[in-house]
């Protein structure tokens, strides 16, 4: 059986896209690491991790070897890539997106908000790591009022607590996200991370921005949640976001 991911209805109706957002099931992995861990620096045995991540490139209709995974460092780099990379070569980016067709892109979360993006129009696509936005698919091509864009499953507002140090940083950089903040009755402030990142999509101009909705702290059968693992004292995977060009 294949490993089961959602679909973007957005993304869905764009020609030679293929896409979606895996979830922890359908994989080898065993223990904290059940099932579709994709993460190669969590403790999981690195043979379960390369069969995950090629059923679920597989899932999609691309080669093991066509799926490109970064270095994730939470940084503002986004990479641009002209051709496939070398076998083994690490990418250190936050972001990444070609006009190459044949590549599938993948981000790896555990809370925070993968987002893929395309231009069906100019063949460009791209996959981002939290709050990245989309110049580099424009310097490809891509118009912003062409491009689609679909944040995956997150942690939401309900599970996010940050208290009032986040927000003090948060609203520094972006004062007019104090709409993205909420402060339950006798609790500390809650940060709505998928909502600041489609308002960050909506500012750069994108045609359309999509929500899956989908909370990985909530649905702990679902996903994998690094916040959740942290409150239970475990360890925990990683599951993968994917768009590619026929």
């Amino acid at each position: 059986m294949s490993a089961p991911f959602v679909a973007s209805p957005a993304l869905q109706r764009l020609a030679g896209i293929s896409h979606g957002f895996f979830g922890r099931r359908g994989g080898v992995s065993t223990g904290d690491f059940a099932s579709l861990n994709v993460s190669e620096t969590g403790g999981d045995k690195p043979d379960r991790v390369r069969a995950n991540r090629a059923e679920a490139a597989s899932c999609l209709g691309f080669a093991p070897d066509a799926l490109v995974t970064l270095n994730q460092v939470h940084s503002n780099r986004v990479l641009t890539l002209e051709g496939r990379p070398a076998p083994g070569e690490r990418l250190e980016a936050d972001a990444v997106v070609t006009a190459v067709p044949g590549l599938a892109l993948g981000i790896l979360t555990a809370d925070c908000a993968p987002v893929l993006l395309a231009d069906a129009e100019a063949g460009v696509i791209g996959a981002a790591h939290a709050g990245w936005k989309g110049a580099a698919m424009r310097a490809l091509g891509a118009r912003a009022d062409r491009i689609v864009a679909t944040i995956g499953p997150t942690i939401s507002l309900d599970n996010y607590e940050v208290g009032p140090d986040f927000v003090d940083s948060l609203l520094a950089g972006h004062r007019d996200a104090a709409n993205r903040v909420a402060t339950p009755a006798g609790g500390r402030e809650h940060f709505d991370l998928p909502g600041f990142v489609f308002d960050q999509l909506h500012d750069a101009g994108v045609a359309l921005a999509h929500d899956t909705g989908l909370c990985t702290y909530a649905d702990a059968r679902r996903y994998f949640s690094h916040r959740r693992a942290t409150h239970e004292g475990t360890t925990t995977g990683r599951q993968i976001s994917i768009i590619g060009r026929r």
